[in-house]
């Protein structure tokens, strides 16, 4: 299968810090928490490590792991990380030929501080990785696509969303979107009109409830909630539903919006409390795999990109659900954000193992 990848590249220092020195506050009301850092003071790191980070490469990254001929279109700039990028998606066998330069800005960076329950704080310079520009999306980067697969978009790059829908519908690819919540807020009139163009939508819980202002002027809140048989190992989204502004939307109806809107498939992530996936009048259920972890950052971009790999090339959403499930509970047993990626042939024989995985399947 052939696969473009279209968002960020970056490159991501990871500080690790144990808990026992520095303090976190998680609040009693909401569903926050903080790490503190004290003013003037250094603070000892267990570890600090340099990965290649960003949507668009950590999706290359596991696509071409899975023995599919991968092409990413992001933007660096002129400078050494840019080279870092390069040397590393290269190594992966993706074709870097679309990688645009930008002369101005320099090639995005994070830093991610990992501790406690890592579940890492990040800190973003994007850089280049804004500035994606018509005349760095041309229609023959999508000629011969079967999947296009578009991460997180900011700034200028998000004013190419709809060429970038348009150009993978013409090309005839499934196109897999994975939205950030600033996305889904500066740029939220150019996603809602895509919708009907969505073959494979994946979301978190946070991008979700961003979601929902809109959905509930359309189909309105409440709905009606998921029937589950007493002890079935359902995480509390699915009994409480999602929340946003002082209105509650149940799985069923939100999941079922968006189907009605268009959407091929939507795939709902909720960290370690497992994810959803709705097609159809189907919805499944997945708890995720009890591991280790050493960083939960680049989780999602796993989950996100395996399922629409999976699905595009087999058709099977159950098998797309499982394969995601067991990739990303791989990545968050690594600091970096591509070191636990399996290959095709790893991914299969943990699917062989788990003949009987924790799955539940429901109607919407």
């Amino acid at each position: 299968m052939n696969v473009l990848t279209i968002g960020g590249a970056m490159v991501d220092t990871i500080v690790t810090v144990a808990s026992d020195r520095i303090e976190q506050i998680k609040m009693r009301n909401a569903e926050s928490s903080f790490l503190l850092l004290e003013e003037g003071q250094k603070t000892e790191a267990e570890q600090i490590a340099t990965s290649g980070g960003g949507g668009a490469l950590n999706s290359a990254v596991a696509a071409a792991r899975l023995g599919h001929s991968t092409s990413i279109i992001a933007k660096i700039g002129r400078d050494d990380k840019a080279d870092a990028v390069r040397i590393l998606l290269q190594a992966e066998g993706v074709d870097i030929s679309r990688l645009a330069v930008d002369d101005n800005e320099p090639t995005g960076t994070s830093v991610i501080i990992s501790s406690h329950d890592r579940n890492a704080a990040v800190f973003t310079y994007r850089g280049a990785n804004t500035r994606l520009r018509a005349e760095d999306l041309p229609a023959e980067a999508f000629a011969g696509r079967q999947l296009v697969y578009v991460a997180n978009l900011s700034n200028e790059s998000a004013d190419c969303y709809p060429l970038v829908v348009e150009r993978a519908k013409a090309a005839g690819a499934l196109l897999a979107v994975n939205p950030g919540i600033r996305q889904l807020t500066a740029r939220y009139d150019d996603f809602w009109q895509s919708l009907k163009h969505i073959d494979i939508l994946c979301v978190n819980r946070a991008e979700a409830q961003t979601l929902m202002p809109r959905l509930l002027q359309s189909f309105g809140d409440g709905g009606a909630p998921l029937s589950v048989k007493s002890g079935d190992p359902l995480q509390p989204l699915a009994k409480r539903g999602l929340r946003s502004g002082g209105y509650e939307m149940t799985l069923v109806k939100f999941l079922g919006a968006l189907i009605e809107l268009g959407v091929g498939a939507v795939v709902l992530t909720d960290g370690a409390n497992g994810a959803f996936i709705a097609r159809g009048q189907d919805l499944h259920y997945r708890a995720a795999q009890h591991v280790v972890a050493a960083a939960t950052t680049g989780a999602g971009d796993a989950f996100s990109a395996t399922f629409a790999c999976y699905l595009a090339d087999t058709n099977d959403a159950i098998r797309a659900l499982s394969a995601a499930s067991i990739n990303a509970a791989s990545v968050v047993q690594f600091i970096d954000t591509q070191s636990g990626l399996l290959t095709r042939s790893a991914l299969e024989r943990e699917l062989a193992r788990e003949s009987e995985a924790p799955l539940l399947s429901f109607s919407i």
